[in-house]
C-alpha cells in the first residue's frame, strides 16, 4: 500500500506538488493523468523516494520514505529520459540489473523481454534500437523482477499500437499478480480502459480522483 499524505515539494522557489493526499492499493492500475508540467512526474519520483518532500510524507506498507527506508523495497519504474546500457544487448541489461537484487532467474528476463515483443536471443546492441525499441525494453526492465509496485512515466511514448495493446495486456497480468501500478500520461486514450481508478492532475494538484472533485 501506498499513501501519499499532504504532500507538497518545491523546486527553486516553485510548488511542483501542492498538499496532495492520495492512496494506492494492490492489484489495482492507477492512471495519472495531465498535460505536461501538471506535476504527475514529480509524483511518481515522490513514491519511488527520488525526490523528497518539502512537506509531508510518503508512506509504503505504513515505513515512511527517507525516515525508515530510502526508497521502496520492490518497485519497478520507467522515469524521464532514462537509458539503459547503449553497448549490450537485452538480454545483456536486463543480466546486469539483475545482479544487483539477485531475484529475478533468467527465465524471467525471457519472460519479460518477449511481453514487451522483443526477441530474448537478438545480439541487437541497444545503441540500434528504434525509440520504440528503447521504450519497450525499458518496460521489460520495470516488470522483469515482479515488482510490488510499477511506477511509469509516458510509458506508450513512441510505441505503435500492436505495442501498446501488448503493453496493456501486460499491465493487467501485472495487476492480476497483485502489483500496485501506478500509470501516467498525457495521452489518456492508450491507458485508460485498463484502469481501475483515474486521476486527473494540474499545476500541482490532484484535480479530479476516480471522478471526484476535491479540488476547485
Amino acid at each position: 500500500m501506498i499513501k501519499v499524505e499532504n504532500v507538497s515539494k518545491e523546486i527553486k522557489r516553485k510548488a511542483v506538488l501542492k498538499d496532495i493526499t492520495v492512496e494506492f492499493l494492490p492489484g489495482q492500475i492507477y492512471g495519472v493523468f495531465g498535460r505536461n508540467g501538471s506535476g504527475k512526474t514529480m509524483l511518481l519520483r515522490s513514491i519511488a523516494g527520488l525526490i523528497v518532500p518539502t512537506a509531508g510524507t510518503v508512506k509504503i506498507n505504513d515505513e515512511v520514505l527517507h525516515e525508515e527506508i530510502s526508497f521502496p523495497p520492490s518497485l519497478g519504474i520507467i522515469i524521464e529520459n532514462m537509458e539503459l546500457l547503449p553497448q549490450y544487448d537485452a538480454m545483456t541489461n536486463l543480466k546486469i540489473l539483475a545482479k544487483i537484487r539477485k531475484v529475478a532467474t533468467e527465465q524471467d528476463m525471457i519472460e519479460a523481454i518477449e511481453a514487451v515483443g522483443l526477441d530474448p536471443t537478438s545480439k541487437l546492441k541497444m545503441k540500434k534500437y528504434s525509440l520504440g525499441m528503447k521504450q519497450r525494453l525499458n518496460i521489460a526492465q520495470a516488470i522483469f523482477e515482479k515488482p510490488d509496485i510499477i511506477l511509469l512515466d509516458e510509458p506508450t511514448n513512441a510505441i505503435d499500437q500492436s505495442g501498446v495493446n501488448l503493453i496493456q495486456e501486460l499491465l493487467v497480468r501485472e495487476k492480476q499478480r497483485g502489483a500496485t501500478i501506478l500509470v501516467s500520461s498525457h495521452q489518456k486514450e492508450d491507458i485508460e480502459k485498463i484502469c481501475d481508478h483515474v486521476i486527473y492532475m494540474d499545476e500541482g494538484r490532484i484535480v479530479v480522483d476516480q471522478g471526484r472533485i476535491v479540488n476547485e
